[in-house]
């Protein structure tokens, strides 16, 4: 079918989204149910683990590494180089893949947004990396809110008293979380930049040709 060719790309990922949050998911409530045994405390049936703190901190907490990624990716690119990498605008012509897009207002064919004009395009012309810093920012309260519920549960399984969302947002604990994650995202991306400049993946858009030189920036 047409449309599986044309959307194979983004169906596939999605499949291999769900597969893995239903992976996490469940064997998240194993791991909790046996927590909560420990302390003699009563099980949680599937439904209710996901709606968890124990679950949906960890949700967040992943996606907000990865939107944070992205988001940063997006902006960096577009002011600062790598020579060789595919990753990377060419230094040597850093405005040849984008022209102005109010040469294209009267092109039919172009976004609404760009034939509008003014704030509307403006704000179009960088839309993706202020999307992907939205999906950050969400991501990062969700997580802040699940991360101090499913701190506070296990406190009071403790014995120990709750904290605000205020402590739990400057607490070691907090951060420990976020960072280990952040870190990660930032040196896979770099490592990405770099051995795309002498490595080659033959077909993938990522990767420049096979023959290219290592001298060669950009896909």
């Amino acid at each position: 079918m047409r449309f599986l060719r044309d959307n194979g790309l983004t169906i596939a990922l999605l499949g291999f989204s769900v597969l893995t949050v239903g992976g996490m998911l469940l064997t998240g409530w194993g791991v909790y149910n046996e927590e909560l045994a420990e302390h003699g405390a009563g099980q949680l049936d599937l439904w209710n683990y996901a709606l968890s703190g124990h679950f949906l901190s960890a949700l967040f907490e992943n996606w907000e590494s990865e939107f944070l990624q992205m988001s940063a990716y997006v902006m960096l690119t577009a002011i600062l180089f790598q020579r060789g990498s595919a990753e990377s605008k060419d230094p040597d012509q850093p405005a040849s893949q984008d022209e102005d897009p109010a040469e294209k207002q009267n092109d039919a064919n172009a976004p609404w947004a760009v034939r509008a004009g003014g704030m509307a395009r403006s704000l179009y012309s960088y839309s993706l990396g202020i999307g992907l810093a939205i999906l950050f920012i969400l991501s990062f309260v969700l997580h802040v809110r699940y991360s101090a519920e499913d701190a506070n549960a296990e406190a009071l399984m403790h014995g120990q008293s709750p904290v605000s969302l205020l402590e739990h947002l400057t607490s070691t604990q907090f951060w420990f979380e976020s960072l280990q994650n952040w870190q990660s995202e930032f040196l896979s991306t770099a490592v990405l930049v770099v051995l795309s400049i002498f490595l080659r993946f033959r077909g993938s858009p990522e990767s420049k040709p096979v023959a290219a030189p290592h001298s060669e920036t950009g896909s």
